[in-house]
């Protein structure tokens, strides 16, 4: 779940930090704003925003915190092998749009192709494995596709509610017909950009559940994710848009590793609703705080942090193509994406692999 009130709190701390780094002199201010580091020739390694040095020297900046009391709640993890992914694309999607989602999807494991390049995201997903149940499982490494559906009718209409989506996956399992996956299977709903959904832009970006049997007859894993690309790309597809309260303090938006900030930003919101799917499908697994129905999540805790150097508004050290695309992982096929950190419960911290420290 991906609740908007962390997000404003992440641009409160920012422009603190940022009025406290005004006060240091204009060469230090200088060497702060822009550091590159060249690491290859396709590439060059950046953070278009520094925070001062004395927040960026500690290893363990990114998001750590004694006060997190990240616990396990006894219930499953998804260890069966492999985790079954069911698409569902609600509206209308062009191809382009599906093969790049899609090809993000396959580049979590290595089944079937060769790996990417590290940092890859093959390689994020370790920091999701690490998660086990009480008998030692640990989330799976294996996922895979296995099946879609398209709804191109809007068979429920053009604005979602968190009921009514569990109505749309109802139809997809009767009608794909997808199986009935207690065991392995994520149910993934990806509606287009014409479509609305309860609170989105406002609240969420993407949330996940489980279905209720009196809805679609079964217990079943899910996961919803929007295409902000017309409604809200400052929100939801941040930092390829930035909101217009930021005006000319922050960082400017970034550019799209695959051109497109609605999609590129939908992917970052997939990876983190697939994470906590993963360690906590059922609400009862890994969470921290007391309150099962809010409960913040191993991809909340690191909401905005990309790379080394990030907290407090600050995305961390990422990387810039020749085109000046952003990105901090490799997937499958010569694809980059940028999609935020994991906390993970080896570091107490958030984590990703292309971390510098």
């Amino acid at each position: 779940m991906s609740p908007l009130s962390s997000f404003f709190v992440l641009f409160s701390f920012f422009f603190l930090l940022l009025s406290a780094s005004l006060s240091s002199s204009s060469s230090n201010a200088h060497e702060e704003k822009v550091q590159t580091l060249s690491t290859s020739p396709q590439y060059s390694t950046f953070n278009p925003k520094l925070p001062p040095k004395t927040l960026s020297s500690s290893k363990k900046f990114e998001g750590s915190s004694d006060l997190v009391n990240l616990r396990y709640h006894m219930g499953p993890v998804l260890s069966s092998s492999p985790i079954n992914i069911y698409l569902i694309w609600y509206g209308k999607w062009t191809q382009p749009h599906q093969l790049l989602i899609k090809d993000f999807l396959l580049s979590i494991s290595t089944i079937n192709h060769r790996a990417a390049p590290s940092p890859s995201v093959s390689d994020w997903w370790r920091t999701v494995s690490l998660y086990a149940d009480q008998t030692g499982a640990n989330v799976s490494r294996s996922v895979v596709i296995a099946g879609e559906h398209s709804d191109l009718g809007y068979s429920h209409g053009t604005h979602l509610t968190r009921l009514s989506v569990q109505q749309v996956i109802a139809t997809a399992v009767r009608s794909a017909p997808f199986p009935v996956d207690h065991r392995n299977g994520i149910y993934l709903i990806l509606t287009s950009e014409d479509v609305t959904m309860q609170d989105f832009c406002r609240a969420v970006c993407g949330f996940h559940y489980f279905t209720f049997p009196s809805m679609v007859g079964y217990t079943l894993p899910y996961a919803w994710i929007g295409n902000s690309g017309k409604q809200c790309p400052e929100v939801c597809a941040y930092p390829f848009a930035v909101p217009g309260y930021m005006g000319g303090g922050g960082p400017g938006a970034l550019s799209p590793p695959n051109n497109d900030a609605g999609v590129d930003g939908m992917i970052s919101v997939i990876g983190h609703e697939l994470a906590e799917l993963a360690s906590n499908p059922l609400v009862n697994a890994w969470y921290a705080g007391e309150d099962p129905t809010a409960p913040t999540e191993i991809g909340d805790l690191c909401e905005g942090l990309y790379g080394t150097g990030g907290g407090g508004g600050y995305i961390g050290q990422v990387m810039r193509d020749k085109e000046g695309r952003t990105f901090n992982l490799n997937g499958r096929r010569g694809r980059k994406f940028l999609v935020q950190w994991i906390w993970s419960p080896v570091l107490k911290a958030c984590a990703g692999p292309n971390a510098l420290d």
